[in-house]
């Protein structure tokens, strides 16, 4: 062997082996999703959609103890049910000042901001003119498109837990916490209703999945943010004014919000549980037909800019 040889198998030798392809994707795929939920979270958008969500329960609890204070309807009042008739337990346990908020911002605060940050997901790319260098990295436009519709899926559950913590907040401060009624009559301890209401926030959470894959598709439609941002936010009120028509009511169970307000069966004893799994399923189905319309569409667009 020559010393030219010697010299070219010693230098292969002592190189570092590269790692596997599929590892190098995996890390960069981590890696896009901690730079998507970092943007995402400084954008001040999303702060400011954050604050009037964390604002709400603030207005509903102060509402609600002025009434109280002088001598309202609200005090000591019974009742089960989602939202309005939960807010007649709130001077009993301001821990119902929880499932007040939320079933005030599901029908359209919630999935407003969801729209916002799910249409904008693409389409903000395109417009800046940042979404063909993405694309020129290892992840490809699947691993893209996986990676935004994960970000808008942490932003619906930081989204629910923001108006969650802040209505705990208000309700301890204003309100006595303990012992709560359910919807059934029969007491509960104060730990296990903490317990139901962070399984109604993750029921809330879930609930919007369907929006936000309709917002992605959407948002692969167009290279303007605000276009998308707008189409979103318009279709759901649509659906939301479909809903609410007698005449449709044989349609009805299928639009993706019919069964939001089923989380409040969560504070029933025994759970009702029909509604619920219907609303999880509903979801999972207009997750996977937008999610798949949006990965037909964003993988076969013609990126230009």
């Amino acid at each position: 062997m020559s010393q030219a040889d010697e010299t070219a198998v010693l230098a292969t030798r002592s190189a570092p082996a590269a790692p596997p392809a599929p590892a190098v994707r995996r890390l960069w795929t981590l890696g896009l999703f901690r730079s998507e939920l970092t943007t995402t979270f400084r954008r001040w958008r999303t702060l400011a959609l954050l604050g009037v969500l964390a604002g709400v329960p603030v207005l509903v609890g102060i509402a609600v103890k002025i009434e109280t204070s002088d001598g309202g309807v609200g005090r000591g009042g019974g009742g089960g049910g989602a939202g309005p008739a939960f807010i007649a337990q709130i001077t009993n346990n301001g821990l119902f000042l929880v499932f007040t908020s939320l079933a005030a911002t599901l029908p359209f605060f919630l999935p407003m901001a969801i729209g916002v940050i799910a249409g904008d997901a693409i389409a903000g790319e395109a417009n800046a003119g940042t979404l063909r260098y993405l694309l020129v990295a290892p992840a490809g436009r699947t691993r893209l498109l996986l990676t935004k519709y994960a970000t808008t899926m942490a932003f619906c559950l930081v989204a629910t837990l923001v108006v969650a913590v802040s209505a705990l907040t208000v309700g301890a401060l204003l309100f006595p916490l303990g012992e709560l009624t359910t919807i059934s009559g029969t007491r509960i301890g104060m730990g296990e209703g903490l317990l139901r209401a962070l399984l109604i926030a993750l029921v809330v959470a879930a609930s919007l999945t369907g929006v936000a894959a309709l917002g992605l598709f959407v948002s692969t439609l167009t290279n303007s943010g605000i276009a998308a941002m707008a189409t979103t936010v318009g279709l759901l009120i649509t659906v939301q004014i479909l809903d609410q028509i007698p005449q449709l009511h044989a349609i009805q169970p299928y639009f993706f919000s019919h069964y939001w307000l089923s989380f409040a069966d969560l504070m029933r004893e025994p759970v009702y549980w029909d509604d619920l799994t219907r609303n999880l399923g509903i979801q999972a189905v207009y997750a996977a037909v937008f999610g798949s319309a949006a990965w037909a569409r964003f993988t076969a667009k013609d990126i230009t800019a």
